[in-house]
């Protein structure tokens, strides 16, 4: 049987997690449990304890500034063969975890992921994320190295990628962008199974969210390009397709390029703004 373990990192998110954990536990497909990821000191464990469901766990830590440390937290401790990562501002529709069963079954991958409906709160829903900018059924390394098409929410994956990959990275340069990190990883095993339809509504607060802080997209692909070749050189997590440490060396050389040109371009305007 298939046992689907939902993992939710939290931080102060009182207002919104009850309805976060509501969503995963009322699905069509009831995953096998639901493991809140919280920071010492955070209040949220009050509304874990206030839902009446034996699914639901609380576990506790610290976290260093880096969302994926809470995350790896709910991994090492989930019993299920399926894992299913949810932000704790955001919601699933009820079908999400059955419709993606259903193709990863159809398509033989381990993984699956999902387009989701843009909610900013002061503005209401603003269409979908990914905006059609996928067409394929499936998103391979090749096209992940293009951006990031891949929402951390909608995320089903066998829990054996993930060990595999080592979780996500817990290194400080890629404090914003260890999601991308870890797909490019987990895509060399597996492709993810995507369905266009919107399963979740994405909370999107432009001054609160995390992208208020990506640095420049050079800067971004350079930290995140070179993490996956360190980690693809490694003997522990070796993987055999050069062509992806190729690509991904290709990759970076450009984003160093870029950094350059971005640094000539600020400087000759600074020299013009005195």
């Amino acid at each position: 049987m298939t046992k689907i373990s939902v993992i939710i990192p939290t931080w102060n998110r009182e207002e919104t997690l009850g309805k976060a954990i509501k969503s995963a536990l009322n699905q069509t497909f009831p995953p096998f449990e639901v493991i809140v990821c919280g920071v010492d000191g955070s209040p949220d464990q009050k509304v874990v304890n206030s839902i009446n469901d034996s699914r639901v766990r609380w576990i506790e830590g610290g976290c260093d500034g880096l969302a994926s440390i809470p995350r790896n937290r709910g991994i090492k401790a989930s019993r299920g063969d399926w894992l299913a990562f949810l932000d704790s501002d955001d919601e699933w529709l009820p079908d999400k975890l059955e419709k993606q069963l259903k193709f990863v079954n159809k398509t033989g991958c381990s993984a699956a992921c999902s387009d989701a409906i843009r909610s900013i709160p002061s503005q209401g829903y603003k269409g979908t994320i990914l905006n059609g900018n996928v067409f394929e059924d499936l998103i391979s390394f090749p096209l992940l190295t293009k951006d990031n098409y891949i929402v951390c929410s909608s995320v089903l994956i066998k829990k054996d990628i993930i060990e595999k990959c080592g979780g996500f990275p817990e290194d400080r340069s890629l404090k914003v962008g260890e999601d991308y990190a870890l797909w490019l990883r987990a895509s060399t095993f597996t492709n993810f199974a995507f369905i266009k339809e919107p399963l979740l509504v994405y909370k999107d607060e432009p001054e609160t969210s995390i992208r208020a802080f990506t640095p420049p997209i050079w800067e971004l692909r350079r930290n995140v390009f070179k993490s996956f070749i360190v980690w693809a050189n490694n003997k522990e997590h070796s993987i055999n397709d050069k062509e992806y440490i190729g690509l991904a060396k290709k990759l970076l050389f450009q984003a160093r390029v870029r950094k350059i040109v971005y640094n000539i371009v600020r400087n000759i305007k600074m020299m013009f703004e005195k």
